[in-house]
């Protein structure tokens, strides 16, 4: 599995909140919605995006990405006082705690004070965060940003001409089409020159590690042992485990645990497969494998984990 998509493969967008918003100075969002991963693509005007720490000056053709679940405002001016809060599930309200639903709705995923605002942004948010992307939404600041000249992709316009319809099978259109975005956004952040990426999405590229990782990712049922994967990977056990450790930062030994079990932890909120079965599928013997293994590292039990998910 490629790196990138171990991001949204894990969950990928299911009914996300997507939105067309549009505003005219002076205007302020601040968003309190604890949503793991939110996009934002300027599409007309400009905005100011400010986390806790730091801001950042988008313009027409910029993009942003914002990770939770700290809050964050969005405004014409980093002054400018917030006129209405994003609450989680989108709920909206005033500052003062009124409800706002309904007042400020344009239309189908259009949000704001009128269609034609001086500024157009298009957001999508996912809702939930799965445990397969930890590693990746890790490893971002809590704002990224990306200005036009390195960040042209032709997703921008055919997503907003998509979030206007309201036809049948549109929240899957939309979905995917968030999933695409997101993935082609992160491919351009983590190509830039000096880019902080991850350990282990460097390490991708090597040609000894970057193919034991694969491997690990597609196969993590398969009862890998270091010197089946020194010999896939064409050299002696002690030399993978001192390439794998400088490279990815722990061994592979220890990285295989951690893919099976965030695969585990998804499955177990995603479906309504048993113990048993998805101790099987991500390479664990038994279901009592996988629960001591598992409490182990998140410190509750499978069950528990489960209920809290539903």
């Amino acid at each position: 599995m490629d790196a990138l998509a171990g991001l949204l493969e894990g969950p990928r967008a299911r009914g996300a909140f997507m939105i067309r918003a549009a505003f005219d100075p002076p205007w302020c969002v601040r968003v309190e919605d604890r949503a793991p991963l939110t996009i934002m693509l300027v599409v007309r005007g400009r905005a100011w995006i400010t986390p806790s720490e730091g801001e950042r000056l988008l313009r027409a053709g910029d993009l942003a990405i914002a990770r939770g679940p700290d809050p964050y405002t969005c405004a014409d001016d980093p002054e400018t006082p917030p006129q209405a809060v994003i609450l989680p599930g989108g709920e909206c309200a005033y500052p003062d705690g009124r409800s706002l639903q309904g007042h400020w709705d344009l239309g189908v995923r259009s949000w704001g004070e009128r269609p034609d605002g001086s500024t157009v942004l298009l957001i999508g948010t996912y809702m939930m965060r799965g445990e397969i992307s930890g590693r990746l939404l890790d490893a971002l600041p809590p704002l990224l940003s990306l200005t036009q000249d390195v960040w042209d992709c032709p997703l921008t316009s055919l997503l907003a001409e998509e979030m206007a319809r309201d036809e049948p099978g549109q929240e899957v259109v939309l979905d995917r089409l968030l999933d695409l975005l997101m993935i082609a956004a992160l491919r351009a952040w983590f190509s830039r020159p000096r880019a902080a990426a991850p350990a282990w999405y460097r390490a991708l590229a090597d040609p000894v590690v970057g193919r034991v990782l694969r491997l690990l990712q597609d196969d993590p049922a398969h009862p890998w042992t270091v010197a089946a994967l020194a010999a896939k990977a064409g050299v002696s056990r002690a030399a993978l485990a001192r390439r794998f450790g400088e490279l990815v930062g722990e061994p592979p030994m220890t990285y295989l645990t951690g893919w099976r079990l965030a695969l585990a932890a998804d499955r177990l909120r995603e479906t309504d497969d048993t113990l048993d079965a998805i101790a099987r599928r991500v390479g664990y013997g038994s279901a009592f494998a996988l629960s001591s293994a598992f409490k182990r590292v998140y410190g509750i039990s499978p069950q528990e984990h489960r209920t809290r998910a539903a």
